[in-house]
């Protein structure tokens, strides 16, 4: 029998995974918390984190916005709605090696990056 925290943690990467949608943890919490048992929004934030952190999912940090979490893990880019702020992937090529561009490193032994585009999604597009 699963422990509570792995029901619990199951629940959370079952969300992320069918909303598909770069999803805020208030977004998971929501499609959880309709259906039991019940879980806190300690818990779902908890458990978001862990699940980046073991690589189940990606965290996203959004400059000026919610942290997203990502059912994809693998390196791609994004772009974000400026009007609505809803995120999407963008289908290129993702670009690696761009940290050896990087002339004056502050000392600092790169990991990774994440590349963010600027747009107005269809959607948006319409209400114009």
């Amino acid at each position: 029998m699963k422990n509570r925290n792995t029901i619990q943690r199951a629940l959370v990467l079952e969300a992320v995974n069918a909303l598909r949608s770069h999803a805020t943890a208030d977004e998971v919490y929501e499609a959880i918390v309709k259906a039991p048992p019940p879980v806190s929004k300690a818990t779902v934030y908890r458990n978001l984190n862990l699940l980046s952190e073991m690589g189940e999912i990606r965290k996203m940090e959004i400059p000026g916005g919610a942290d997203r979490f990502d059912h994809r893990c693998h390196d791609h880019c994004h772009v974000r709605c400026e009007q609505c702020g809803r995120v999407f992937d963008v289908d290129m090529d993702y670009v690696t090696g761009l940290e050896k561009g990087i002339r004056d490193t502050h000392g600092f032994a790169f990991t990774g990056y994440d590349i963010l585009f600027r747009g107005i999604c269809p959607e948006c597009r319409k209400g114009e």
